[in-house]
């Protein structure tokens, strides 16, 4: 165990104590002498961030429901807490019994984003555990770790002992029945992970060889393990009614990002934008009945004391009884004194009614996201929306009240020319026309903020083949874009960090052969990337130089459809042929209809039963 009595000399002296003490309401204690397997959930960023992640709750309730498990939390410690932990020599620890993360069974991290990376290498050597995966001996913790960034599992690849693919509801229990059995047998860590190679879902880098040729491309991913997969096909929960949702979840001591109760109401997207990952990767839509949502809900309201309600999916606005649901929601949470909120709205006629209910008087800001800025690059990306939806919309907004508009826009995207730029100052400007015609005022409290964000080719997507744009053709699109929107009176402009955008393609696009830059970076001191006061390019680019690693080659290469791709030995259920035919299509700018009105041919129904017309 980590001294305590030092450890808490440390907590007296840093920012947000609270961090790093564990014991809030629904925190689990458990009796160590019947447990098999000790997993440390690893979340690669602050206690704030990680304690906001649904899929935190979710795992270690799911773990903890089992008698042999018992799932304690490891966050990373802010930059005052580390440099005095490693200044006192205390090593990484879990939250609920203090004790180093070295002596877990299994230490399993999320990857949510890929700029979070170099956390993952900074706790490993903060646990004073060897970064690679070939330098441990079987003294240390299993290192697992899946999540979205998964689907493209290569970057990490020489790090990470093994990959969970898909949901992790149904893997990670049965991944740990594995450990129980296993750790009885006596053998090593190999024998392990070549019991688990067989569970759907499970992928171990070390069984499989990539092979590449003289020019430095991909031939082949070989195995080494006869029993191995081809492919590594991801789990999903079929019936969301079924499997178990935190109830009790765990209440911070301290404010987080996002400090309420939450429920998740269906996963998955059927509406197929060609950039979107995560529409791809958590296909098919599987929705928990308008019941059990709210029953979950009203038991976590009061298990929690929560005065905050939130409904989460990655599309709110597309759940098959969301009318009702809200509707009831909404009685419910007036009765007892909580607020409700509906992220990922669509902005229609019902829609407004609800916001009315909930704002009331004091609106806030509302948001859209056209992503793109001419009809013909939203038909690219199949995104349904047209200028009249957008305008519409904000019509209605600013007749209910409404005095701060927010839209979000991409640039950089496949087949984008100048004229799709102007099409986003047009829009501002339209908007700004649209105030005038219902108020009668130019500019005064009414306001928009125009925010892009930098288009990153990911895996398993239509556009994986695409090349990211130069990070000299991204800032000349932001000085277009903002010296043409500061014409406008009221409206405001923000945009994403072109040098983290393009690490982050640089990963999201990488094999295994980046991680050498990777675990070079962390040693010249680079963690908490995703945050702009942390975030070091210069030291990037060293650590890229002296690993002998030419970034550019995978952030700015554009591949053909016959090109074996580092992810390949993933199957995330949606064929190759149909991001193919969807790539295609993009190119047409020909748009795929949502899939709830008729199956799209995607693939994924081959796995699971998927969304058809008149089911949902």
């Amino acid at each position: 165990m980590t001294n305590i009595k030092d450890l808490d000399k440390l907590l007296i002296r840093v920012e947000k104590p609270a961090r790093y003490i564990g014991g809030e309401l629904n925190a689990i204690k458990k009796d160590l002498s019947g447990i098999h397997t000790r997993f440390g959930f690893a979340f690669p960023d602050t206690y704030e961030i990680g304690m906001s992640y649904l899929g935190l709750q979710i795992i270690y309730h799911i773990l903890n429901q089992q008698e042999s498990v018992y799932c304690e939390r490891v966050f990373a410690p802010a930059s005052d807490m580390e440099e005095m932990m490693r200044q006192e020599g205390v090593p990484l620890f879990t939250l609920e019994t203090r004790t180093p993360v070295k002596d877990m069974d299994i230490l399993g991290f999320t990857l949510q984003y890929e700029l979070s990376y170099s956390n993952v290498v900074n706790m490993l050597d903060l646990a004073g555990i060897p970064v690679k995966s070939k330098d441990r001996n079987d003294s240390y913790p299993l290192i697992a770790a899946g999540g979205p960034c998964a689907y493209n599992p290569e970057p990490l690849a020489d790090i990470i002992d093994f990959f969970m693919i898909g949901d992790g509801e149904e893997v990670l229990p049965e991944i740990c029945n594995a450990h129980k059995k296993w750790k009885s047998t006596g053998e090593g860590k190999d024998a392990f992970l070549k019991m688990i190679s067989q569970i759907d879902g499970v992928y171990v880098p070390a069984f499989y060889q990539p092979i590449y040729r003289e020019d430095g491309s991909l031939l082949e991913i070989r195995k080494t393990f006869d029993k191995a997969s081809e492919t590594i096909r991801k789990r999903m929960v079929e019936d969301l009614d079924l499997v178990d949702f935190p109830e009790k979840t765990i209440v911070p001591f301290i404010d987080v990002v996002h400090d309420r109760a939450v429920v998740e109401i269906f996963r998955g997207c059927t509406r197929g934008c060609r950039f979107c990952q995560a529409g791809m990767v958590y296909r098919p839509v599987r929705e928990r009945s308008k019941e059990k949502i709210k029953e979950i809900a009203a038991r976590q309201l009061k298990a929690t004391g929560h005065e905050e309600l939130s409904i989460l999916s990655l599309s709110t606005s597309d759940y098959s009884e969301i009318e009702p649901l809200v509707e009831e929601l909404m009685n419910d949470c007036k009765g007892n004194n909580v607020s409700l909120s509906l992220p990922s709205l669509r902005l229609d006629s019902f829609s407004f009614k609800v916001l009315q209910e909930i704002q009331g008087y004091k609106k806030s800001g509302l948001t859209f996201a056209p992503e793109a800025g001419t009809q013909r690059l939203r038909d690219v990306i199949n995104k349904s929306i047209t200028d009249d939806d957008i305008y519409g919309a904000v019509e209605k907004a600013i007749e209910l009240g409404w005095t701060n508009i927010k839209l979000y826009f991409m640039v950089g995207l496949p087949t984008e020319t100048m004229e799709d730029l102007d099409g986003i100052v047009e829009i501002a400007g339209k908007i700004m026309d649209i105030n005038y015609k219902v108020t009668g005022k130019r500019g005064g409290r009414f306001h928009i903020t125009v925010s892009v964000s930098n288009f990153v080719p990911k895996a398993h997507t239509p556009f994986q083949w695409f090349a990211q744009n130069t990070m000299e053709e991204f800032q000349e699109k932001h000085s277009y874009l903002k010296d043409r929107l500061k014409k406008i009176k009221g409206v405001s402009f923000h945009y994403h960090d072109t040098k983290t955008s393009y690490l982050e393609a640089v990963f999201a696009k990488g094999d295994r052969r980046v991680s050498d830059a990777l675990i070079k970076a962390v040693e010249l001191g680079c963690k908490f990337d995703g945050w702009r006061e942390h975030f070091q390019y210069d030291l990037w680019m060293r650590a890229f130089t002296e690993a002998g690693i030419d970034p550019d080659y995978y952030a700015y290469q554009s591949n053909e459809y016959e090109d074996v791709l580092p992810w390949d030995i993933i199957d995330a259920g949606i064929s190759k042929e149909f991001l193919i035919s969807e790539n295609e299509n993009a190119l047409k700018s020909s748009q795929t209809q949502d899939c709830r009105r008729g199956c799209v041919g995607c693939g994924i129904n081959k796995h699971i039963t998927c969304a058809r017309e008149g089911t949902l």
